[in-house]
């Protein structure tokens, strides 16, 4: 055996050197996030995203930010807020939850709990929990009652509505009640900026739960109608001359926005940020080059897509702070 069966010869790597950030003089969140470029892994991948983002905005794409109702569980809640009130994305994409625990946020506190609580201790205490999170039960009786009282009758007044109809009316009562604090709320600043927030899965969460006892109760005309949202989504890509999107968190939003813009050949700058496994071979694992040989996402000379295996928690305020602010 000789050493060139150990070591190879190798040739010349015209890549840049590995460096991370040098704390040796003084920091900052936009020299930290430049030495992520050369720092490796995810890091890499994060500072990747950031400059796909600034290019979003350069370009004047119509970006469409994604996410679960997870990320408004979280203190995540406050940074999507932020876009929103500054109306710094044009389309927004979510899931059920995210409307229920955006308005209870209005009223009350969600608390810090632990991971490994008693889960039978809290069924008794009435408590419920989100991770780390506890939610008091009767966060959800105020919501219904709130629903019920100056929600539900306006809304379905004249029977089948969209979600983003339903979307928009919360939006505007937070805004309204002098008795909630919507200053953080995603719905009331997605209202006031006209951004639509769409959510095919509307059903799936406690608000769904609510419009099925309003239906059985008060009137047997309410209903939920979704392909004319899908319509609207299909539409806010096709007429944009540029796309963006910003994916936080899988599921039906990333997939919905990715899907719309598939009609128009694909968005031209997209960043994931995702901890699902490919392996599976779930839609919510899926890298972003599987939704180019889709058609969803278009391939282009220069980076325009990459995915941040990450937690949102962790990265999502970075990007924000980096791309946005």
């Amino acid at each position: 055996m000789s050493d060139e069966d150990i070591y190879p010869e190798s040739e010349k790597i015209d890549g840049e050197p590995v460096q991370g950030p040098d704390f040796r003089g003084e920091v900052d969140l936009e020299s930290l996030l430049e030495d992520y470029g050369t720092t490796g892994f995810q890091a890499s991948h994060l500072k990747e995203a950031v400059d796909i983002v600034k290019e979003m905005r350069e370009n004047n794409s119509k970006i469409f930010l994604t996410f679960t109702s997870n990320i408004v569980s979280s203190g995540l809640r406050e940074t999507v807020a932020y876009l929103a009130r500054e109306d710094l994305v044009d389309v927004m994409i979510t899931t059920s939850g995210s409307h229920t625990e955006d308005v209870i946020k209005s009223f009350d506190d969600f608390s810090m709990g632990e991971w490994d609580a008693d889960e039978a201790e809290l069924r008794d205490k009435g408590v419920n929990r989100l991770g780390n999170i506890f939610v008091p039960s009767e966060h959800y009786i105020h919501l219904e009652e709130w629903l019920n009282e100056n929600v539900f009758p306006d809304l379905f007044e004249d029977g089948t509505v969209t979600p983003s109809r339903v979307a928009e009316k919360l939006g505007r009562e937070v805004a309204e009640d002098p008795d909630m604090d919507g200053s953080d709320s995603v719905m009331r600043h997605a209202y006031e900026n006209d951004i639509p927030v769409f959510c095919p899965a509307l059903i799936d969460a406690e608000i769904g739960n609510f419009m099925f006892y309003y239906r059985q109760e008060e009137n047997p005309d309410a209903g939920v109608e979704i392909l004319e949202d899908w319509d609207n989504l299909i539409h806010e890509a096709l007429e944009a001359e540029d796309t963006g999107i910003i994916a936080v968190g899988d599921g039906i939003p990333k997939h919905q926005a990715i899907m719309s813009n598939l009609f128009r050949g694909g968005a031209e700058h997209v960043v994931y940020i995702s901890t699902g496994m490919e392996g599976d071979g779930s839609l919510s694992g899926a890298k972003p080059e599987e939704a180019v040989s889709w058609g969803k996402i278009k391939e282009q000379e220069e980076t325009n897509y990459t995915q941040v295996e990450a937690e949102a928690t962790l990265v999502f305020p970075l990007l924000v702070a980096a791309a946005f602010t």
